[in-house]
């Protein structure tokens, strides 16, 4: 059951989308009316500018950092682990 869990959360975090988050409360504005349209950190690069695209790159990266982290000192094993981190990326590419 904490290994469905700790899926299941890493799912959800995962399905954020840091770079709408970051360009909305950094410009106020919808990331995905600007540039290319698309919600990654390439666009925030175009649109906000280079500290921005480095901080959604940095949480991007630590969506799927930490459920990996998480199941790991849970003791949960190598399965669980590799489902954690396969349950971050699938969110991160389909959000809910």
């Amino acid at each position: 059951m904490t290994a469905l869990a700790v899926a299941a959360v890493a799912y959800l975090l995962g399905s954020i989308s840091f770079a709408v988050l970051v360009v909305r409360l950094l410009q106020g504005r919808d990331l995905r009316a600007v540039g290319s349209g698309n919600a990654g950190a390439t666009n925030v690069l175009r649109a906000a500018g280079g500290p921005a695209a480095a901080l959604v790159l940095a949480l991007d990266l630590a969506k799927g950092a930490v459920p990996v982290a998480v199941a790991r000192a849970l003791g949960l094993g190598s399965a669980a682990i590799g489902g954690a981190a396969l349950a971050a990326v699938l969110g991160h590419v389909y959000p809910i």
